[in-house]
């Protein structure tokens, strides 16, 4: 049975589930992990998993002959001077999202992966998940008809600390940028007009960076449909991730995950869990799919279900999200070859 040899670069949280969703893949083989700040914690934790290899560098990873792809799991910083390196080594490359805060940047990782001839998967783990993916297919069935309005509620549990926020990009490129792609994902159209609206309610931290930690975003849709998205960083009651496509004979909508589905009723009231209190949770069967479709899309020669062009067209809604928050207007995505300068 044919098998893959897999590099880690990046063992950070995301980086260390991919490698356990990778181990559990029976024609996938971790061979090497890196970190700039591998140590003797690191070298525990991957022998126990099995993983041979443990650097701190990560050409260790890239210049090995027989490593056949990697998982880009650093910063995102990191992330287009590796997708090159490893493309002009010939590996093909799942990449975390977004694959860059620069669209010519992310632009010239795709040219760098389509020169080579090697596959890239950006990490939209979204869209494996299981209650999503079946609303796509109603959509896609023509189950609901035409496709008018896609609604996408987005809200974390808690805010990340100041040091992520000063350096995640902003929330429509760190936390909506999920939301994006989902809004092309379940609706089959491309995303044609951006208007963003946001505010500072949870914590003044945010506006120190220039952020927001509220938003509202309205999508026009080349198929003439309406998307809106309400995104939040705090939700008191746990991670709130719902969708509805709404058409011209139906709807088709997704509900959070719970740890059970119990409902007590009694004289006092009506009780149930809240849901799923984080990413790791709710998405945990979600990395697993991503992961394995990936390999299983390399072994037989396929086409990745989530490639490049892909993370590019989500990063030119985040840009247009900003644009339209900053200056109180529509943006059309048309706009932005001659407005991202400075963005």
């Amino acid at each position: 049975m044919k098998q893959l040899n897999i590099g880690i670069i990046g063992a950070g949280r995301i980086g260390k589930i991919h490698a356990e969703n990778l181990i559990r893949h029976p024609q996938a083989r971790v061979v090497a992990i890196s970190d700039l700040f591998a140590g003797p914690e690191l070298n525990e934790w991957a022998a126990k998993r099995g993983i041979p290899a443990v650097t701190n560098n990560s050409l260790d990873i890239l210049d090995n002959p027989d490593i056949d792809a990697v998982f880009i799991c650093s910063s995102t910083d990191t992330h287009v001077p590796l997708i090159k390196s490893a493309a002009e080594r010939g590996k093909h490359i799942f990449c975390e999202k977004p694959v860059s805060m620069d669209l010519q940047q992310t632009e010239e990782a795709i040219e760098a992966v389509r020169r080579a001839g090697v596959q890239l998967q950006v990490g939209f783990n979204r869209r494996f998940d299981h209650n999503f993916k079946r609303v796509r297919e109603h959509v896609r069935s023509g189950a609901i008809g035409d496709t008018h309005l896609i609604k996408i509620t987005s809200r974390d549990p808690e805010p990340p600390p100041e040091a992520y926020i000063k350096v995640s990009g902003g929330i429509f490129m760190d936390m909506m940028i999920h939301d994006f792609d989902m809004a092309r994902f379940l609706s089959g159209s491309e995303v044609e007009e951006v208007y963003a609206q946001g505010s500072v309610l949870i914590d003044p931290v945010f506006a120190a960076y220039e952020d927001i930690d509220t938003a509202i975003v309205t999508l026009r849709f080349a198929s003439g449909a309406l998307g809106v998205i309400d995104c939040s960083r705090k939700a008191a009651y746990g991670y709130d991730q719902r969708v509805e496509a709404f058409g011209s004979l139906g709807s088709s909508k997704a509900e959070n995950d719970y740890p059970n589905t119990a409902v007590l009723t009694t004289a006092g009231g009506v009780q149930s869990d809240k849901p799923l209190h984080f990413f790791l949770e709710r998405y945990s069967t979600a990395y697993i799919e991503e992961t394995d479709q990936f390999i299983n899309c390399l072994l037989h020669g396929e086409k990745v279900p989530v490639n490049g062009q892909d993370g590019w067209q989500a990063e030119r809604i985040a840009r247009a999200a900003k644009l339209s928050l900053r200056e109180g207007r529509p943006i059309k995505l048309s706009e932005l070859e001659t407005s991202i300068e400075g963005l």
